[in-house]
C-alpha cells in the first residue's frame, strides 16, 4: 500500500511538472557550433539550468555548422523566418543590425558590468549583442630563442618598437636556424586577414575605413600611413621574413612547435596546444603586438547572442542571455574550448587564464590592447576587399594602386547602400 502511494505521488508530481513545462513560452536559439560536442555539452547544460531556474520561457537550441551559419540567417531573415535568439559573430552585428534581422538586447547594466569591452556589441547607440568570450593574438615565441639572438623580451608595457621588431627578423633570419623568421598565418583566409592583420595597419596609423563617420576608405587605406604599412608588408614576403600566401597549412599548425619558425602571429586559441606539444612548455612565451607607432593593437570581438527581430519576447531573449552571463558558465566554456572568459572573476575560476596560469597574459592582451574590427554594416563587404588587397601586396602587386583600388571598391559599396544609415 505504502508503494501505490509513492507511485501516485510521483505521478502527481510529474503532472504538475508537465503543466508549468507547457505554460513557459518557447523561445528557439540558433547556434553556430554543430559538431563540435564539447561547446554543445556546455551551451546545453546553461539551457537546462535556465529553463529549471524560472516558470516564463523554455529555450530550445538548433545548431549549424559554422561554415554555413551565417548564410543561413540570412536565408532565414529574407523568408520570414528568423528565431528569437541569434549567435551573432561581432564585427557581423552592426550589418545585421542595420539590415533588420536583431533588435536591441533589453539587458541591464548589472548583467554586463566588468566584462571585456569588446564582449559587448554595440550599434547606433544601443547594445544589441554580448558575448561570453574573446579571443586574442600575440607573438608566439621561446625565452631561449630571445636570449640567443641577444633580444630584449617586450612587455604589455614596454612592447616592441617597429626598429625592434624588424631587428629580431633580421636576428632570426641571419641566425640560419629557421625556415622563416616569422609566421603570420598566411595559410589561413577569410576573417583571419582583418583580424589578425589590420591591427598592424592602425598601429601605423591607417586604419580600414575612416571612423569617423564610416562615409569613406579615403586616407585611412590609402594615406601615407597605410601607404608605409603597405610597403612594409610586401617586404616580409620579398625579403624572405615570412612564408607567403601558398603557406602549408600543415606548416601553419606545426610550424612553430617543430621549430621552423622563430615566431608566430597567432591566437590563444592554439595557444594550449601549443603548450603540450612543444619540448619545454616553460620556455614559450606569448609576446604583445609590436607599437609601429600609433600604439600596440590587436583584433577583438568574438561570437555573441543577441535577439532576433522576429522575436515577439525580447524580454525572454534577455532573460536567457544574462542567465548565460554568469561567472561559472564564462568559466566553463573557457576550460571547454579555451577562449577568454569575458570576466576577470571567470578568468580566475579557469586553469588557464587564472593569475599565474599559462594563458592569463591573453586576458591582460585582450584587455588592455584589443580594438574592435570596424564598427559598421558594410564592415563585411570592407573585410573582404581588405583580405584581397593584402594578398596581392603580399604577392608583389603595386602597393599605391592596390591600396588605391581597396579604398575605390569599399567607397562604391558604401556609396550603393546610402551610407549604412551612419
Amino acid at each position: 500500500m505504502q508503494r501505490t502511494k509513492l507511485t501516485l505521488g510521483a505521478l502527481v508530481a510529474s503532472t504538475a511538472l508537465a503543466g508549468m513545462a507547457s505554460a513557459q513560452t518557447e523561445l528557439t536559439l540558433w547556434y553556430h557550433g554543430a559538431g563540435n560536442e564539447v561547446e554543445s555539452n556546455i551551451l546545453g547544460g546553461i539551457i537546462e539550468d535556465f529553463n529549471g531556474a524560472q516558470e516564463d520561457w523554455q529555450v530550445t537550441v538548433e545548431s549549424f555548422p559554422q561554415e554555413s551559419y551565417n548564410d543561413s540567417v540570412v536565408a532565414s531573415a529574407l523568408a520570414g523566418n528568423l528565431p528569437c535568439i541569434l549567435d551573432v559573430d561581432g564585427p557581423v552585428m552592426p550589418n545585421w543590425a542595420w539590415a533588420g534581422y536583431l533588435q536591441p538586447l533589453p539587458i541591464s547594466q548589472e548583467a554586463i558590468d566588468g566584462h571585456l569591452d569588446a564582449t559587448i556589441g554595440r550599434w547606433d547607440g544601443e547594445i544589441y549583442s554580448v558575448g561570453l568570450w574573446d579571443a586574442a593574438v600575440a607573438l608566439y615565441a621561446r625565452q631561449s630563442t630571445l636570449d640567443e639572438l641577444g633580444l630584449r623580451t617586450p612587455s604589455l608595457e614596454e612592447p616592441w618598437t617597429k626598429e625592434e621588431f624588424m631587428g629580431a627578423l633580421e636576428a632570426a633570419k641571419a641566425s640560419g636556424n629557421y625556415d622563416f623568421a616569422l609566421d603570420l598565418g598566411t595559410a589561413w583566409t577569410g576573417e583571419w586577414y582583418p583580424y589578425a592583420f589590420s591591427p598592424f595597419l592602425q598601429s601605423f596609423g591607417g586604419d580600414i575605413v575612416d571612423r569617423d563617420g564610416y562615409q569613406t576608405a579615403e586616407g585611412a587605406l590609402n594615406g601615407e600611413a597605410a601607404m608605409e604599412f603597405g610597403a612594409w608588408w610586401q617586404s616580409l614576403f620579398a625579403e624572405g621574413y615570412a612564408p607567403g600566401t601558398s603557406q602549408d597549412p600543415a606548416d601553419r599548425d606545426s610550424g612553430f612547435i617543430e621549430g621552423k619558425y622563430a615566431f608566430s602571429w597567432n591566437g590563444n586559441w592554439a595557444a594550449a596546444n601549443t603548450l603540450a606539444s612543444v619540448e619545454n612548455a616553460d620556455d614559450v612565451v606569448f609576446l604583445p603586438a609590436p607599437d609601429f607607432g600609433n600604439g600596440s593593437t590587436i583584433g577583438a570581438a568574438s561570437w555573441q547572442f543577441g535577439v532576433s527581430s522576429a522575436c515577439e519576447h525580447p524580454e525572454g531573449a534577455a532573460a536567457f542571455v544574462e542567465h548565460a552571463l554568469q561567472d561559472e558558465y564564462l568559466a566553463a566554456f573557457s576550460d571547454g574550448i579555451g577562449l577568454i572568459p569575458a570576466t576577470k572573476e571567470a578568468a580566475q575560476m579557469t586553469e588557464s587564464y587564472a593569475e599565474g596560469g599559462p594563458l592569463a597574459v591573453f586576458f591582460d592582451l585582450s584587455a588592455e590592447q584589443a580594438l574592435v574590427r570596424p564598427v559598421s554594416p558594410g564592415y563585411v563587404v570592407a573585410a573582404k576587399v581588405f583580405e584581397k588587397a593584402l594578398s596581392d601586396i603580399a604577392n608583389g602587386a603595386d602597393v599605391a594602386d592596390t591600396l588605391d583600388a581597396a579604398v575605390d571598391e569599399i567607397d562604391d559599396d558604401i556609396e550603393a547602400n546610402q551610407g549604412y544609415g551612419h
